[in-house]
């Protein structure tokens, strides 16, 4: 017998979506929800992400700037650059031209350039007898070989203590001391170049000692009348321009001369005497500095 049931509605699942509906808010409750709803609407409106100021504001990022094959063209370097490249030389070359292109660059150049130190002369006079020595042929070979090997460079050495020497003379130069540091530099420069045997070749050796002897001469000229040339004494230089004139073979002869004639108190005794020239407490130095020079002399045991 079959016997048709009516179909019944799914309690469950009814019962599971009532079970989630949640249940009706006290009045309480329902305040709390209001203010905080408006407590989060409140912070929402005062939010940097919700400024209108922020949200129309734009951020501008720096553009890179883009060198395009266009702008890569050749030009030549500036002045700054184009000088740090030159050396010594080639810098002295270019400035020298500039010079003897226009005077008045010159002029303004030797005006306001530092003057030359003894130091920086006898560099300049050692850089000529490297080359001087460098120009001398290697083995044996005859003296005409040689001389012409080494004239440009003698020559240059030569004429560069000429143009050198009247920079440290008076009234140039005031202090007598540097003037005799670098006549006595200069004159060992001198001893030191080539002797020829012929004749011809010699005139390079000679016209140099015959300048600086003359150069001594008027530095001790000058010298005695500061204070009777002490300095020439107390310092050495009579010594040092007796071992000169010794060395040179006699060619100092004008040097001499003017040391026995500006200061005859020397006795003639440069060659003997020591460098101090104290050692004898009656000597006309020492008369002079104890202050008893010109007193009456006295006799007996009085």
């Amino acid at each position: 017998m079959n016997v048709l049931l009516s179909p019944q509605p799914p309690t469950f699942s009814l019962q599971c979506e009532t079970s989630r509906i949640p249940p009706p808010l006290s009045a309480s409750q329902h305040a709390m929800a209001s203010r905080k709803r408006k407590a989060d609407d409140d912070e929402m409106s005062v939010s940097p992400l919700s400024s209108p100021a922020t949200t129309s504001r734009q951020i501008v990022r720096p553009s890179k700037k883009i060198r395009g094959g266009s702008d890569i063209t050749g030009r030549p370097l500036s002045l700054p650059r184009l000088l740090e490249t030159l050396d010594n030389t080639q810098l002295r070359t270019v400035l020298q031209t500039i010079c003897e292109r226009h005077p008045d660059i010159g002029r303004e150049v030797v005006g306001g350039a530092p003057r030359p130190s003894v130091a920086s002369a006898l560099q300049v006079l050692g850089d000529y007898q490297e080359k001087l020595r460098a120009a001398v042929p290697f083995g044996q070979s005859s003296s005409d070989y040689t001389y012409f090997r080494v004239k440009q460079p003698l020559a240059a050495l030569v004429d560069a203590i000429s143009d050198f020497t009247p920079q440290f003379l008076p009234p140039v130069e005031q202090q007598t001391n540097v003037s005799l540091q670098y006549l006595d530099a200069a004159t060992k420069v001198i001893h030191e170049l080539p002797d020829w045997e012929s004749q011809q070749y010699r005139h390079h050796k000679d016209s140099a000692y015959d300048e600086i002897s003359g150069a001594w001469a008027l530095v001790i000229t000058e010298a005695a009348k500061r204070g009777g040339g002490f300095i020439l004494h107390t310092a050495g230089w009579d010594q040092k321009l007796a071992k000169h004139n010794q060395q040179s073979g006699g060619k100092l002869e004008q040097a001499m001369s003017a040391m026995a004639a500006e200061v005859p108190w020397l006795d003639n005794n440069s060659n003997a005497a020591p460098a101090s020239g104290l050692s004898d407490p009656n000597s006309i130095l020492n008369q002079i500095i104890n202050g008893n020079y010109g007193s009456p002399v006295r006799v007996g045991p009085w």
